[in-house]
């Protein structure tokens, strides 16, 4: 006889409501599974029912988790993303947790509300870099002597060329501040700037936005970008949940699969 598979409670995010609620469903591990609500006074976890085990973050497990996410935000104005594979026993156990973070909550909900977090990642051309980099007289002088020396007598001059490439990406990045993430802050509530991924990277902001301002913010970036479209790329995103802007963690411990 086939032993029945022990089902847990997946959580998805957070929501402020006294209502019960049920958002669609969502296909997770072979089967079509309802997303519904589980509460705690006027918090409430969107959650569904999925087999008891430890969920791997693969490409498509990522993107189910986003998905349900994006369309709570799509009917809720105040929604606290859950990080992936959170699962618990039994809706009890979600409803102690719930408890638990409630102080958090109640102080972040407020925070939030009616508010998403968009992303702007600006990546500077190649042939623009390499162009403004060569214009530098003293970087110039700096390479002449470099290959001018053997590799071994050349050793601290490229260590120098090194510093003078990273002092002038530097000035780079001043500017783009300056003349980019600048100007999006007085339609900001809040922001964030994370650590540039690879050397072309000259800004990795996030930002905290009023949904009614979305509009008015699109039509910011698209007007910079205009102004500097010969000389960097544009990587918008959003809308998402303020998943930048929220420290809460669960700690959840982990049940091995029977």
């Amino acid at each position: 006889m086939q032993m029945r598979e022990e089902q847990g409670i997946y959580l998805f995010c957070a929501i402020q409501t006294h209502e019960k609620q049920t958002f669609g469903t969502v296909h997770f591990k072979g089967q079509v599974r309802e997303v519904f609500t589980i509460h705690y006074k006027d918090a409430a976890m969107v959650a569904t029912v999925v087999p008891m085990e430890i969920y791997h973050p693969n490409k498509d497990n990522l993107m189910m988790h986003q998905n349900v996410i994006s369309s709570v935000m799509e009917q809720m104005d105040t929604v606290v993303p859950i990080s992936f594979g959170n699962v618990f026993n039994s809706e009890a156990d979600v409803i102690t947790l719930t408890e638990k973070l409630y102080p958090q909550l109640e102080k972040l909900f407020p925070q939030i509300q009616g508010k998403i977090e968009v992303g702007l990642k600006v990546i500077g051309k190649k042939e623009w870099l390499e162009t403004n980099i060569n214009q530098n007289e003293s970087i110039r002088e700096k390479k002449k002597v470099v290959q001018s020396k053997s590799e071994a007598a050349g050793y601290f001059d490229r260590i120098q060329l090194g510093e003078m490439a990273k002092d002038f990406f530097q000035s780079v990045q001043n500017e783009i501040k300056t003349d980019i993430h600048e100007p999006l802050l007085p339609l900001a509530k809040a922001f964030q700037i994370n650590n540039p991924i690879g050397e072309k990277m000259l800004l990795n902001a996030t930002y905290l936005i009023n949904r009614e301002q979305e509009e008015t913010f699109d039509k910011k970036v698209n007007e910079l970008h205009e102004n500097w479209k010969d000389k960097v790329d544009f990587k918008y995103t959003g809308p998402w949940p303020a998943y930048n802007f929220i420290n809460i963690k669960l700690r959840v411990e982990e049940k091995e699969p029977s």
